[in-house]
């Protein structure tokens, strides 16, 4: 079991740099879980890149489509915890929810943010 952070599931979701050596660690995983703000951050990342392409939209809204659908298992996340560690590591809420998931679970936690990488190396 991994956690997957919204950077890197994006990465493969969307087709951008580095999301082949992603989609390698997802492969390897005997399951894949994320906080329930998975699914938003995916859409606002869709948004963005149909502001940004409009004549991709449609792939795009297909490609959010598809990730919804892979099985990512959603958790519900200890709200007072994410304050706290949020506080702890300079982290935003949102990325505190991947790293407290990833250590509440004891499974490794799959970004490309450096930052959030760095804390969930500490362990």
């Amino acid at each position: 079991m991994v956690v997957v952070d919204a950077s890197a599931f994006a990465a493969v979701v969307f087709s951008e740099a580095h999301g082949e050596r992603v989609l390698e660690q997802l492969k390897h995983a005997d399951g894949v879980t994320a906080p329930a703000i998975l699914p938003f951050e995916l859409a606002n990342t869709a948004r963005t890149k149909i502001r940004q392409r409009p004549s991709e939209a449609s792939t795009l809204k297909r490609n959010l489509a598809d990730a919804l659908d892979r099985g990512v298992v959603l958790r519900r996340v200890d709200f007072v915890a994410v304050v706290e560690l949020a506080l702890e590591t300079s982290l935003s809420a949102y990325d505190a929810s991947y790293l407290w998931l990833a250590r509440n679970l004891g499974v490794p936690l799959i970004t490309l943010d450096r930052k959030l990488a760095a804390h969930a190396e500490k362990r």
